[in-house]
């Protein structure tokens, strides 16, 4: 049993609708469900599944939508805005994540007394491997997952970015990731399929040239995210700063070996950033000669 999974079962129904969105996700969906048994208007938006997914879905009472995924963010917008939801808010999640109750509460709190100026709400998130909470080796331990769906809509396909019109709710409560629920080789099989996007667009230079102003003091924390990524895509010895930033300024080693580990892992994962960017480059040179 996975860490506070005793703490999902709510039987009281609330006026909040859930999207979930997934590919061969029959491991990890049924938690997922089970921690959102409170809402009446749940979705799963599947991207043509191969395995139970989709008949685990509508057996535990959701609807489903199926869509041949084209981008996180076209996906993520497809969801947002043609689904009909029956509820003004809703509630975004992958299947690895799930809700405690104590998010439950203050999610059912937030929309009734949410004013008409507030869009979204930004959550905490607690990251899982093996048991432990990765408390300071988590890379964004905050995103936006309530939200007004006419309101928000995401840009970049690649570390997507939620454009939000409107107030942002910053709440109290976590809800619970475990990135590594399918094993170690799916987590670096996935994260090969990122490092390839990002090299793609590093090496198009078609991302903003940063600004250390906003990167440092800006208000929103999305676009403060955005210009941080795209100055340290300049940076050289990226894979080095990384590991050392998680560790010590960050804190990673206050998780133990579990935030040592971590900590690798995402040094390893800059690092074929940095050799796949470097490839495609020689492949455009060789190209254009």
């Amino acid at each position: 049993m996975q860490s506070g999974q005793n703490e999902y079962f709510v039987p009281s129904k609330m006026a909040l609708s859930v999207l979930i969105l997934t590919k061969d996700e029959e491991h990890d969906l049924p938690a997922c469900l089970e921690s959102v048994r409170w809402s009446d208007d749940v979705h799963v938006l599947d991207s043509h599944s191969t395995d139970a997914t989709v008949e685990v879905a509508r057996s535990r009472g959701a609807m489903v939508t199926q869509r041949a995924f084209d981008g996180y963010a076209s996906q993520r917008n497809f969801g947002l805005h043609s689904i009909p939801y029956k509820n003004a808010w809703v509630l975004m999640l992958d299947a690895d994540e799930r809700v405690p109750e104590g998010l439950r509460r203050e999610l059912a709190t937030t929309i009734e007394n949410a004013p008409l100026a507030c869009a979204a709400g930004r959550l905490k998130r607690r990251d899982y491997w093996w048991g432990k909470w990765l408390k300071h080796a988590s890379i964004s331990p905050f995103g936006i997952r309530l939200v007004r769906p006419e309101r928000v809509r995401y840009e970049r396909e690649i570390n997507e970015q939620l454009v939000v019109n409107g107030e942002i709710r910053d709440l109290e409560s976590h809800f619970d990731h475990y990135p590594f629920s399918k094993g170690l080789n799916h987590w670096i099989h996935k994260h090969n399929i990122y490092s390839q996007m990002e090299a793609e667009l590093i090496a198009s230079g078609k991302f903003i040239r940063g600004s250390w102003s906003v990167a440092m003091f800006g208000r929103d924390s999305n676009e403060r995210r955005l210009h941080q990524k795209a100055l340290f895509y300049r940076m050289p010895f990226r894979p080095i700063i990384k590991f050392v930033y998680m560790l010590f300024a960050r804190g990673a080693i206050l998780d133990g070996l579990p935030g040592l580990r971590y900590a690798i892992l995402q040094m390893i994962y800059e690092y074929f950033i940095v050799l796949k960017t470097k490839e495609i480059q020689l492949q455009k040179h060789s190209n254009e000669s």
